[in-house]
């Protein structure tokens, strides 16, 4: 670690509060992937409630094979959860967390796009990458999250409209000061999720539905299914009407798309 790193981390671990004894976090000027690191580190037996967190990440994955690129923070954290925990909708879970962090910094009407991403204004924030494996009767989960806080310079990322904290927040909080929000919430939501499930966050969950109401398409591959979205399912299943039937459509390589868009 460097002087640079051994600052950061020490800002970090008072602004936790209470939640500093949860979490053991480390912190790299440089890294690949925060999330293939932390499941090596997962498999070697690091504890549940490690933090990776990067200044520069040069090969970060989101979902469907893409490449990730955030402006700002990027971390990943190891959760485990203990048998007979039901895992469906953990990704939604998160986004919310980081939906309530945001709330929390002060930035208003943060939504959610069904299943991983957070927008501000019609354009991404935030994106969570959330990828499992499995031990025995215990699921480890590594949880990736990027967080613009300058809005990138191309202003599109991935062919979707991005944007950045600094457009809700004209003097936009020190980076460590939003990690330890961004984990206080996760911490939160993810200890209610190991005991319930997602059900408990599906009424807000749908209240922040970026996409509610509006005409989408659903893209499975080569296959592309369009619809009304009505929100999600206790499960965090996406619920689509389509032809006087509402269709339930899991997670995996599926990607919700506006027909505004």
């Amino acid at each position: 670690m460097s002087a640079h790193t051994d600052s950061l981390l020490a800002r970090l671990k008072p602004l936790l509060g209470p939640w500093a004894a949860r979490f053991d976090a480390d912190l790299l000027e440089t890294c690949a992937s925060t999330n293939s690191e932390l499941l090596t580190r997962a498999a070697a037996g690091a504890a549940s409630g490690t933090v990776l967190w990067t200044l520069e990440q040069t090969a970060g994955r989101g979902r469907r094979g893409r490449g990730w690129v955030s402006n700002g923070l990027m971390f990943s954290l190891l959760w485990r959860f203990e048998s007979p925990t039901a895992l469906s909708g953990l990704s939604l879970a998160a986004g919310l967390a980081v939906a309530r962090a945001l709330d929390k910094l002060g930035v208003p009407n943060a939504e959610l796009k069904w299943p991983n991403d957070i927008w501000l204004e019609g354009r991404k924030l935030s994106g969570c990458l959330v990828e499992m494996s499995q031990s025995g009767a215990r699921t480890s989960a590594v949880i990736g999250i990027g967080l613009n806080l300058a809005t990138p310079a191309s202003d599109k990322v991935h062919d979707q409209a991005a944007t950045g904290l600094d457009t809700a927040l004209p003097n936009p909080p020190e980076m460590t000061f939003v990690l330890a929000e961004l984990l206080k919430q996760l911490g939160e939501v993810l200890s209610e999720f190991a005991l319930r499930g997602f059900a408990p966050f599906q009424a807000d969950w749908n209240a922040r539905n970026a996409l509610r109401g509006a005409a989408v398409r659903v893209i499975d591959g080569a296959s592309e299914t369009q619809g009304v979205c009505l929100g999600v399912d206790v499960q965090g299943a996406l619920l689509l009407e389509n032809e006087r039937r509402v269709l339930s459509i899991v997670g995996g390589d599926v990607s919700l798309r506006s027909l505004r868009a």
